[in-house]
């Protein structure tokens, strides 16, 4: 699903022609990418540095505009009724989304979701722990966030304030809206 949205994403914006070049710098020869199907994070992080230098954007904010992307146009078409079934308000959503990866998991057996926990939750903010072994996403998931409170008609503000990359155990988000 991720490598097949990165191409909608691009070609979305940029035509075929430049995803084509990225295919070709990252060294994949895939031509059609098959959601239900599991691919290694190395074709991820590879499509991701090749659009990295294509677009002239530092990889991390290409991650970032992904997650909004993921969340603003791949999920309605397909998933919308599971999205929906996270929540009605950004903050509901952000309870539930513990329990929503667990779902998931059911759904696509080959998923390796990364575990989220919340805490501090207040009316208008709580924070999100973001606990995963695989390296560069927290961008990702700040665009998944941001994409969510545009999705659900919300302002959020999302702040990483303790990072796995510093030598903390996982990312931790201050979530605002």
């Amino acid at each position: 699903m991720v490598n097949r949205a990165i191409e909608e994403m691009v070609t979305s914006s940029h035509g075929e022609e430049v995803w084509d070049q990225i295919k070709q710098q990252a060294g994949v020869d895939i031509d059609v990418f098959i959601s239900s199907e599991g691919y290694s994070d190395s074709i991820t992080y590879g499509l991701v540095g090749a659009t990295s230098d294509a677009l002239g954007m530092p990889p991390g904010q290409v991650m970032e505009a992904f997650g909004e992307y993921w969340i603003l146009e791949t999920t309605k078409r397909g998933y919308s009724d599971l999205m929906a079934s996270g929540g009605s308000s950004l903050r509901e959503f952000l309870l539930n989304l513990p329990n929503f990866h667990a779902r998931l998991s059911m759904i696509f057996p080959h998923l390796a979701p990364p575990d989220f926990l919340v805490s501090d939750v207040g009316d208008r903010s709580l924070r999100l722990h973001y606990l995963s072994d695989r390296a560069s996403l927290t961008p990702f998931v700040k665009g998944l966030v941001q994409g969510l409170g545009k999705m659900l008609a919300t302002p959020v503000q999302v702040e990483l304030s303790v990072a796995k990359d510093a030598g903390a155990d996982h990312d931790e988000f201050l979530v605002q809206w």
